[in-house]
């Protein structure tokens, strides 16, 4: 092993560098930054219990591979979104370390602005990691690989809602709202090909167990600052 192999580990352009706090130069027309000198958070550093959905969906018909396949999903991914939400992609796409800002539509009619990080992307999957103020604290994965001849798409997500508001706007419907989201993501992925596909969900709660130390959390809440946002008066 030579000290090239030591200094420049096999994928390491694929990861992220480490991050103290987030931030993007640009702000895209209607999109709000909210997300600007916050930090990541992984599930550990989430408040509600710990959830792991995965969401496949088999292309049968498609006459796509999965490199393929990943690569148009990153360049049009904003376009697979459900109406109404908007994912604002940085300039340079989905690249490692790349901060993508986001206002999605949950419920009540508001809307909520936060944003993602790309930790990780190569040719057969990226995964997009949430930060402070989100609705949870996890990690989003996309991946494609083949089984029996067919090509699959998979979203798969693990997290935990970020502090105890989020924890019960889960619990009244937030979370059948995001398996919707991402099952309807799936469905606009397979429209693109050509297909309508066939889908697949497994939800698994990992931890049943509440941080109630991480409860802190929801100082940073993106859905508090929002819904303060839209009480304020508009001036004529």
């Amino acid at each position: 092993m030579d000290s090239g192999d030591i200094d420049s580990p096999r994928g390491a352009e694929n990861w992220a560098k480490p991050v103290g706090k987030l931030h993007r130069e640009d702000v895209p027309a209607g999109a709000r930054n909210l997300v600007e000198g916050k930090q990541l958070l992984g599930p550990i550093q989430g408040f509600g219990k710990m959830w792991q959905k995965t969401y496949n969906m088999r292309l049968e018909g498609a006459d796509v591979g999965p490199s393929d396949l990943i690569r148009e999903w990153k360049e049009h991914f904003p376009e697979f979104w459900p109406p109404g939400n908007q994912f604002y992609a940085p300039l340079t796409g989905i690249s490692p370390g790349e901060v993508a800002l986001i206002r999605a539509s949950v419920a009540g009619g508001l809307k909520l602005s936060t944003g993602v990080m790309v930790l990780y992307s190569d040719e057969e999957a990226f995964t997009l990691m949430t930060p402070q103020g989100h609705m949870f604290a996890g990690w989003i994965t996309f991946s494609a690989y083949e089984s029996d001849g067919v090509t699959v798409a998979q979203v798969q997500v693990l997290m935990r809602t970020q502090d105890p508001l989020s924890e019960l706007g889960a619990a009244l419907g937030g979370h059948t709202q995001e398996n919707r989201f991402w099952q309807q993501t799936l469905r606009n992925l397979a429209a693109y090909f050509g297909v309508s596909g066939t889908l697949s969900t497994q939800v698994v709660c990992v931890d049943r167990k509440r941080q109630w130390s991480k409860a802190g959390n929801i100082k940073h809440s993106a859905a508090i600052r929002n819904g303060m946002a839209a009480l304020k008066p508009r001036r004529s």
